[in-house]
């Protein structure tokens, strides 16, 4: 992810969590706040409860690749929260929670070939 697309600030996180909106599975909580920014910013959540430090790291990982190669519409702070059931899920299930996620918000861009799958999976 580029430096621009990270949500790192805590006064951000705490802004999306008091004012956004959230969409949840099975793996994933997707908070998203609009935003007046040329870009999408997104944060990783990934607590203590979902395993060792290794565990954690690696889920972070396997989600931002996820988050990586979709076309998420610009304007919007977002936050990925994994949950428990999250560290045991291949990184092929944690892309599609992402992207069900994102399309129930309305947040994946129309021309995302993924985000069309998803539609006709339906």
């Amino acid at each position: 992810m580029k430096k621009r697309e990270r949500l790192k600030a805590r006064k951000d996180f705490v802004n999306v969590y008091r004012k956004g909106r959230a969409w949840a599975n099975r793996l994933l909580v997707l908070r998203a706040l609009p935003r007046d920014l040329p870009h999408y910013r997104c944060g990783f959540v990934v607590s203590k409860r979902v395993g060792k430090a290794v565990v954690r790291n690696r889920l972070k990982r396997r989600l931002k690749e996820g988050l990586r190669a979709l076309t998420v519409q610009p304007g919007w702070d977002l936050i990925l929260l994994a949950r428990p059931p999250a560290a045991t899920a291949s990184y092929h299930e944690l892309r599609e929670a992402i992207v069900n996620l994102l399309s129930r918000a309305r947040l994946l861009d129309g021309a995302d070939p993924v985000w069309q799958q998803a539609r006709e999976e339906r």
